[in-house]
C-alpha cells in the first residue's frame, strides 16, 4: 500500500477522546488519547489503487462505489478512520479478506470502507497468554505462521484468502473442526473499534474472563459487521491453561493421508445412493471422540456432466490403523453404488503441505454467484436428494462451478453447549452449501430463480428453509442469504434470525443495543436492535 498515492487524514487527540468509559457499560481502552496527530491512509476515486481496493470483494456480483477507502495500519488509525466516517455522517463498512459472499460491504449504500488488509501482524502476546492475530490476516498466512512458528493451528476454513476478521466472528469451521471445534472455541479476546451514543469512536478490549465479556461473546459467532470494526483477535483455546505458546492452541496431525473418490456421471439412483451413503456415514460418526473424529471429507456435486460427484477424504496419518479407517470409509460410501466410483490411491504428506494443496487459492471468484446454506441434523431424505439431482442435471443451468458442497461437522463442535458462544449450532453433523455460478451478468435473473427454487423445493416441508427441527439446524451466517428474511422464499414461521442464531439472538440484540446504540454498523442481515 505504501507504493500507492495517498491522501493523509490527520486527526488530533480530541478525535480519539472516546476511549473513556460511559455510564452505560464498562470499557477497557486499548489506546490512550494520543498527544500527536494520528494518520490514516485515505483513498478516493481519483487515487491510483482505489478501484483495485473497491473491487477486492470475492464475489464479483457485488461491487462497492464508496466515496473513500481508509487503509489503517494500526488500531489507532482504525479509530481515526471510523471517527472520520461518523463525523461526516457516512455509512461505514469494514473489510478484512473480502470474502463476504453477499452485498454487505459491496453495497451501493456503503459510503466508506475501512479496509483492514494491512492489519496482519501475528505474534504471541505474553500479557494475555494468547496469540494476537490481526483481523486482516488471511487464513493461509495464519496457518503457516502459527504452524511454522509454534507447531499449532486453528480449525478454520480451507479457503486461503479468507480474512480472520469476518471468518472468526461468524463461527469459523474447517477440516480440523471435528477434532478441535470451531474457531470461536479458540477465541480468548477481541479488540474492536466501537462507537458510543455520543458518536465517539474508541478501541476496546473484550475477553472471555476479563473486561467486556458480553462483547467478546458477541464475536464468537455473532457475525461480522454488527458491533464495530474488529482489529485483532486473541487466540487461546477455551480449555487451555498455562502460558506455553506451543500448548495453548490445537496441535494438528504431523502428516495427513488423503485420497479422492469420484463418481464421474451420476444417474438419479447412483446419486441418491452415493450422497446418502456419505451423509449417513457422518451422521452415525458425529459424536465427540468418535474413532473417525480426525476424518474429514469435503464433497462436491456439480451441476455439470450429469451431477458428477467428487469426494476428498483426509485423516491423521499417525492414527493406529489409519489406512484401514480410510478403507472402511471408502467401502461405506461406495456400498451399492453402480457403476462404482473411481477411487484414487491414497497418498501421505506433511500436514501443512497437504492442507494447502487441498485448499482453495487466494483471489476473487471467477464467476458471479449466489450462496445458500443449511446445517443438517439428519441425512437428507431420498426424496430431497432426488430433488437436488433434478436441479443439478437441468440442461439449462449446466455449470462446473454450480452445485452443492457438503462439509462434515459435529464431533468436537458438538461437545459444548449452544450458548457457550454466540454460534448456536452444536447439534448438527454436516453443513450444506448450495452454490450457483454464472459468467454472463445477463443470466443473473435465471440463475437466481434456479437457486431459489432448488433450495425451496429441497426444504418444501419446512417452509422452503431448513427450519430447526429433528432434521435441520438452520443456516450458517458466514454464508449469508438475504432470501431467508424474504416472505416469498421463507414461508415458515421461523424468522431469519432464528435460522442463523437460534435462541442466542435476543442476547445478541441486547449486546447490539449496548455497544452500537446508533446502529451504525449494519447490513442486510445485521443484528437488529431490540424492538425491531
Amino acid at each position: 500500500m505504501r507504493a500507492l498515492s495517498r491522501r493523509r487524514l490527520l486527526l488530533g487527540a480530541a478525535a480519539l477522546a472516546g476511549v473513556a468509559a460511559t455510564g452505560v457499560r464498562p470499557r477497557t481502552a486499548l489506546a490512550a488519547p494520543t498527544p500527536v496527530p494520528v494518520a490514516a491512509a485515505e483513498l478516493t476515486p481519483a487515487d491510483p489503487g482505489f478501484a483495485e481496493l473497491a473491487q477486492r470483494g470475492y464475489n464479483p456480483r457485488f461491487v462497492a462505489h464508496p466515496r473513500s477507502i481508509f487503509v489503517p495500519t494500526t488500531t489507532e488509525e482504525t479509530v481515526a478512520a471510523v471517527q472520520r466516517a461518523v463525523d461526516s455522517g457516512l455509512r461505514i463498512a469494514a473489510r478484512s479478506g473480502g470474502h463476504c459472499v453477499d452485498g454487505f460491504v459491496d453495497n451501493p449504500a456503503t459510503e466508506v470502507i475501512v479496509d483492514l488488509h494491512q492489519l496482519t501482524d501475528i505474534h504471541f502476546d505474553p500479557a494475555y497468554r494468547a496469540f494476537s492475530v490481526g483481523a486482516g490476516a488471511d487464513l493461509g498466512t495464519v496457518y503457516e505462521q502459527l504452524y511454522r512458528g509454534w507447531g499449532v493451528t486453528i480449525p478454520g476454513g480451507s479457503c486461503l484468502g479468507v480474512g480472520m476478521g469476518g471468518h472468526a466472528a461468524g463461527g469459523g469451521f474447517g477440516p480440523l473442526s471435528r477434532l478441535f471445534g470451531s474457531v470461536v472455541d479458540h477465541i480468548y479476546g477481541v479488540e474492536v473499534v466501537v462507537v458510543d451514543a455520543d458518536g465517539n469512536a474508541s478501541a476496546v478490549l473484550a475477553t472471555r474472563d476479563g473486561p467486556n465479556p458480553d462483547l467478546w461473546w458477541a464475536h464468537t459467532g455473532g457475525g461480522g459487521g454488527n458491533f464495530g470494526v474488529v482489529t485483532r483477535y486473541l487466540l487461546r483455546s477455551h480449555d487451555a491453561d498455562g502460558s506455553d505458546p506451543a500448548r495453548i492452541l490445537p496441535i494438528p496431525p504431523a502428516n495427513l493421508i488423503t485420497s479422492q473418490i469420484v463418481l464421474p456421471t451420476a444417474t438419479e439412483e447412483s446419486f441418491v445412493r452415493f450422497v446418502g451413503n456419505f451423509q449417513r456415514f457422518f451422521e452415525y460418526n458425529s459424536e465427540p471422540g468418535s474413532r473417525f473424529a480426525s476424518l474429514y471429507a469435503q464433497f462436491f456435486a456439480s451441476a455439470f456432466l450429469g451431477g458428477s460427484c467428487q469426494l476428498t477424504p483426509r485423516l491423521d496419518a499417525g492414527l493406529p490403523g489409519a489406512r484401514g479407517l480410510l478403507d472402511e470409509f471408502v467401502a461405506a460410501v461406495s456400498d451399492g453404488v453402480w457403476p462404482p466410483p473411481v477411487v484414487v490411491p491414497a497418498t501421505e504428506g506433511p500436514f501443512l503441505d497437504v492442507s494447502t494443496r487441498l485448499s482453495a487459492p487466494r483471489g476473487r471468484a471467477p464467476f458471479l454467484g449466489k450462496y445458500k446454506s443449511a446445517n443438517l441434523r439428519r441425512s437428507h431424505t431420498p426424496e430431497q436428494l432426488r430433488t437436488l439431482h433434478r436441479y443439478l442435471t437441468d440442461p439449462r443451468f449446466q455449470s462446473p462451478d454450480s452445485g452443492v458442497e457438503f462439509f462434515p461437522a459435529g464431533g468436537a463442535i458438538n461437545a459444548r453447549p449452544a450458548d457457550a458462544t454466540a454460534m448456536p449450532t452444536r447439534n448438527s453433523f454436516m453443513k450444506a452449501v448450495f452454490v450457483t455460478a454464472w459468467r454472463n451478468p445477463a443470466d443473473e435473473a435465471a440463475y437466481l430463480e434456479w437457486s431459489r427454487n432448488m433450495y425451496r423445493d429441497i426444504y418444501t416441508d419446512t417452509g422452503g428453509v431448513p427450519a430447526p427441527n429433528h432434521a435441520n439446524a438452520g443456516s450458517y451466517i458466514n454464508y449469508p442469504d438475504p432470501d431467508l428474511q424474504d416472505p416469498r422464499w421463507n414461508t415458515s414461521p421461523v424468522p431469519w434470525s432464528t435460522l442463523y442464531y437460534g435462541d442466542n439472538y435476543p442476547r445478541l440484540q441486547q449486546i447490539k443495543a449496548t455497544w452500537d446504540p446508533g446502529n451504525l454498523f449494519h447490513h442486510d442481515l445485521s443484528i437488529e436492535p431490540p424492538g425491531r
